[in-house]
């Protein structure tokens, strides 16, 4: 007999703890992760700790961007779970570095290569920096129009600078219709880089790139490498990289076989380029190359391996002196540069630098980052990612943008290009929108004060949270453009009401959303949804206790507040029968909510009246539709003290 008690209290203490985690599963999906999280907590107290639980737990603090205790359960499942979803590590991760815990990050990201081997997420250059991934593959707020120029070919095009309505580029394009040979770069079998010219015209707003032709020079381009060109804003004098020649114009190699690239600069005479000099600062056993040009044109910063470099290659610059002569090469240094490659630099008219790089955190290969060292008054330096649409997992570089137009090019050889490199042109505008609204009461429509409102991403995290004001009135701002949002409106003793909302690409638009919070007290009852019970039994079902946690919310709220609970039956069955069924309802309902910290004394009575207390028309023999017997099927939740309004 102990024993079938025994069995008797752990089944019903497991049921128990079952239906809570499907209340708890319920207020979740909802996005009402204070709910959600003291129901999976108490099931924890009870026992209950597995892996949905303890996930679960993690979830809502990593939603309410409470990363502290995230971690705290996040690391409880994933170390007592070892086939625990993958995805759970990797959150684990990003809580562990958003509290500064390198070494741990680097340890678990380890564990998370071994289950996910494939994931671009975990390079490894990228161990101590995970979380960021997803950040440089998204394009929230900032969007950008970029398009694959039709000047493309199937052979290398790259390194774009825009004068005076005119694009400079390097590419290995064929100029004859023979090609020769001899004029076949051995390294990737196409012909050797010369520097090309088109011409930019207006059409309706948009930028039309004409057809190419070489540069307007018979002096700059060789049967050798020519690229990467910085031209002056009078556009007198360009610079531009060459691979080292001899004094024939053949390629001179120093002792390791290899051909340096060097820097010249020209001028431009009766509209063509000559006067062609090397820059005093190149050398022969090491390269020196990109030309980029401070806003106030007295700097040339470029890229070199020379010794006292950090990596494979670094930034410098150099100052123009007055008389067009140079100062000493200075390195970047540390901020900048790294043991890797940085490249391709350009300086735009605000000074903000940008440089393509395969040493700090990215996509892979080469990514375009921008940096506010050069600027005046920067109390801060920081080294940003562009991140999408500008970086791929591919080589993405030699970056420029007129920041008046907010248009400009990269290059890339991403997937999807024509030919080895390619050209993309684009356009960006910072995309922000605005939602707001009312919060009001729903059956009065009147405006409804300290309201809690949310804002939420697709995935439930919380993005921003507001109270309305005396006049019901929220507002966010700052809202990302062409997205989907949920807007959740909360308060005690009312049921939460929400919305969804899809934003536009159209900057500065003004989204109005009103919410309607439906009152739990009406006059001198609690209302709440009917809730609803198996045939012939008076278990309280998850989706009734769902409903029944606004009972809770109401008494918590209202801590003098008393009540009795009726419930109620329809006419079909017998009346005794009918009458015992609703009142083992009644006791039930009234247990659960003692089960939820409610005293025993604030419920003054739970008694069932069967079908003695119909509300309608629908009384035995009469024919009645399913819905109008539903309507008899009701628990009411009567107030009768301890409340103020």
């Amino acid at each position: 007999m102990k024993n079938s008690l025994l069995y008797i209290l752990f089944f019903f203490t497991v049921s128990i703890t079952s239906a809570q985690i499907k209340v708890a599963d319920n207020f979740f999906k909802d996005y009402a992760y204070y709910q959600a999280t003291e129901l999976y907590l108490e099931v924890l107290k009870k026992g209950d700790t597995t892996e949905h639980v303890l996930t679960r737990l993690g979830d809502c603090y990593y939603n309410n961007s409470n990363v502290q205790l995230a971690s705290y359960w996040y690391k409880k499942a994933i170390t007592k779970y070892k086939d625990v979803n993958p995805e759970y590590i990797y959150k684990y991760i990003q809580t562990l570095r958003s509290l500064n815990q390198f070494e741990e990050s680097k340890k678990w990201t380890t564990v998370f290569k071994d289950r996910k081997k494939n994931d671009r997420r975990v390079k490894e250059e990228d161990v101590f920096s995970i979380e960021k991934f997803e950040a440089l593959e998204s394009t929230d707020r900032v969007y950008v129009d970029f398009k694959n120029l039709g000047i493309n070919t199937k052979y290398s095009d790259f390194g774009s600078f825009e004068r005076d309505n005119v694009l400079y580029f390097a590419s290995t394009r064929v100029k004859d219709s023979i090609l020769d040979e001899e004029k076949i770069y051995q390294w990737n079998k196409e012909p050797f880089l010369n520097i090309y010219q088109s011409g930019i015209t207006i059409e309706e707003g948009t930028k039309i790139v004409g057809s190419p032709t070489p540069i307007a020079s018979n002096e700059i381009n060789t049967d050798f490498h020519e690229s990467s060109v910085a031209i002056t804003k009078d556009g007198s004098t360009m610079y531009f990289t060459r691979i080292n020649l001899n004094k024939k114009n053949k390629a001179k190699y120093d002792k390791g076989g290899t051909s340096q690239i060097k820097l010249f600069r020209a001028k431009k005479v009766d509209g063509k380029w000559k006067k062609i000099e090397e820059l005093p600062f190149n050398g022969e056993d090491f390269s020196t190359g990109s030309p980029a040009l401070s806003p106030t044109e007295k700097e040339l910063y470029f890229s070199s391996d020379r010794e006292g470099s950090r990596g494979l290659t670094d930034i410098y610059k150099v100052r123009i002196n007055n008389d067009e002569t140079f100062g000493t090469p200075i390195n970047l240094g540390a901020k900048i540069n790294t043991e890797g490659r940085e490249n391709f630099p350009f300086i735009a008219k605000d000074s903000t630098l940008y440089f393509s790089s395969d040493g700090h955190l990215n996509l892979g290969l080469y990514d375009i980052f921008e940096s506010n060292l050069l600027k005046k008054d920067t109390s801060e330096v920081y080294i940003k990612n562009l991140g999408a649409p500008y970086n791929s997992g591919f080589d993405d570089f030699a970056f420029f943008i007129d920041t008046e137009t907010n248009t400009g090019y990269f290059s890339s050889n991403r997937e999807g290009g024509k030919g080895g490199d390619d050209i993309y042109s684009f356009g960006r505008y910072e995309c922000n929108q605005i939602i707001k609204g009312i919060t009001r009461d729903k059956i009065s429509s009147e405006p409804l004060a300290k309201v809690v409102v949310t804002l939420l991403d697709e995935k439930g995290k919380v993005l921003q949270r507001e109270t309305s004001n005396e006049k019901g009135e929220y507002e966010f701002k700052d809202v990302g453009c062409d997205k989907t949002y949920v807007v959740l409106g909360e308060k005690v003793i009312y049921r939460p009401d929400q919305k969804d909302v899809t934003t536009t690409q159209e900057s500065g638009e003004e989204f109005i959303v009103d919410l309607y919070l439906t009152p739990l007290i009406i006059d001198s009852e609690i209302v709440i949804n009917p809730i609803f019970f198996d045939y012939n039994k008076s278990d309280v079902r998850p989706d009734a206790a769902y409903e029944l946690e606004n009972i809770v919310a109401v008494m918590r709220e209202h801590p003098s507040m008393t009540i009795i609970i009726e419930s109620h039956t329809d006419s079909r069955g017998r009346v005794a029968y009918n009458e015992k069924l609703s009142d083992r309802r009644a006791k039930s309902t009234r247990d659960y909510l003692f089960t939820r910290g409610i005293e025993v004394n604030r419920i003054q009575s739970a008694i069932g009246y069967g079908e003695s207390q119909l509300i309608n028309k629908c009384s035995d023999g009469v024919k009645c539709s399913e819905e109008e017997h539903q309507e008899n099927r009701r628990s009411k939740f009567i107030i009768t003290g301890g409340y103020v309004k």
